[in-house]
């Protein structure tokens, strides 16, 4: 590999990392530039001249690794519950798809466990850009999955791994193929632009791409831990929902990482046991006030921790007559440690936002507030959102 060739993927490598961080922030920009990294990131490779051995692995892993950023931002920033329960179901769906394609490498488990969760999260945030998400009901947000499932997934996944098929080589090898592409594009925007466009009710506000404002009484990390204090407990459903997808994540990589050869059903049994350990001391914190407010501070406390114990777990089990794998290990608790603070930072915010008689129940309902100046007349605003549509900031009690 010539030196321009490693620079470049250390860069799109890198990138393929840390743009997902910036989903909870900024949720539409970061997720289509994660999702164009992913379409584009072996073509800047090929182009290069090099093409990393087993990348195709590495590449589902960290498809993975971005959706869960992705559905844990629902929890931290949307206001339609709705929305949310649709999200969290697509997004589950998905991913017991992809471990049971991993198991069994059936392809045809991508077709029937298509990845609708990704594009959901694109409509939902295209709408947030103008309109208030809380106005829309479960049916019409099912209709939506529903659409993008049928017409748009269930076409792309057949494409993709039943046929097998890459656009840039079909472009290449069908000289009707690229015209017709755009052909398409300019004819879904006419048809949006002159009649989808002229039936849409006025915009409740100015557009933004960042997440909106956190309820009240979730803006801190203090104020969360007194809701986790209050409210949390380790037999949970919430507990068990953090296992399951720490779980699943984790028998994915294990999957694609070279060298891992404990089963699944041990792989998913040992990574719920820490998932619960973290869960544990999240609870802890909560109830000690001990919380950290500031994200990288807070990682890095959760990663130590974690180390921690995967060095007592390689010790038991050295003396058993086993072997952990140092640079599996160290990938694991940084998996570990990213997704379980992000869900204990962004699952008190969902609940808040939405308990029947929390100080952001409105939120759910959708308070009635004068949204004079933002182009409509009565706008239905959580306390959260009324600072950002005119004339709103009364409502906020």
């Amino acid at each position: 590999m010539t030196t321009a060739a490693m620079v470049v993927f250390i860069a799109v490598v890198g990138a393929r990392f840390l743009v997902p961080l910036l989903i909870p922030r900024y949720p539409l920009p970061a997720i289509v530039a994660a999702l164009i990294l992913d379409g584009v990131d072996q073509t800047i490779f090929q182009t290069m001249g090099y093409d990393p051995p087993g990348y195709q692995g590495y590449d589902k892993a960290m498809d993975v690794y971005y959706l869960a950023i992705a559905y844990l931002s629902t929890l931290r920033n949307w206001t339609s519950q709705p929305a949310v329960h649709v999200a969290r179901f697509l997004y589950f769906y998905r991913l017991i798809g992809v471990v049971a394609f991993e198991l069994t490498d059936w392809r045809p488990l991508l077709l029937i466990f298509p990845n609708t969760f990704e594009y959901f999260f694109i409509a939902y945030e295209a709408y947030r850009l103008f309109w208030n998400p809380a106005r829309v009901t479960k049916r019409q947000w099912i209709i939506t999955a529903v659409a993008i499932w049928v017409f748009v997934k269930l076409p792309q996944e057949w494409w993709i791994h039943i046929a097998q098929l890459d656009v840039t080589d079909t472009i290449a090898e069908v000289p009707w193929f690229g015209p017709a592409i755009v052909v398409a594009v300019v004819a879904i925007c006419l048809i949006y632009w002159f009649a989808v466009r002229p039936r849409q009710r006025p915009p409740d506000w100015s557009w933004h791409v960042a997440a909106d404002p956190l309820p009240a009484a979730a803006a801190t990390v203090a104020e969360r831990n007194r809701w986790v204090a209050a409210h949390g407990r380790l037999a949970s459903g919430r507990t068990v929902e953090s296992v399951v997808l720490v779980g699943l994540i984790w028998v994915i990589y294990a999957q694609v990482l070279p060298g891992v050869e404990t089963g699944s059903a041990q792989l998913f049994a040992g990574t719920a046991a820490f998932v619960v350990a973290n869960a544990a001391v999240s609870l802890w914190v909560a109830r000690s006030a001990r919380g950290v407010e500031r994200a990288l501070p807070a990682f890095a406390v959760r990663v130590l921790m974690n180390l921690a114990m995967v060095w007592a777990a390689g010790w038991l089990l050295a003396r058993g007559g086993g072997e952990l794998s140092a640079p599996h290990a160290i990938f694991f608790v940084l998996l570990l440690s990213l997704i379980t603070l992000l869900e204990s930072r962004f699952r008190p915010v969902y609940e808040i936002r939405f308990a029947a008689d929390g100080p952001a129940a409105g939120a759910a309902a959708g308070q009635r507030c004068e949204g004079r100046g933002n182009g409509s007349d009565d706008v239905a605003c959580g306390p959260e959102r009324c600072e950002l549509a005119a004339g709103c900031q009364a409502a906020r009690a």
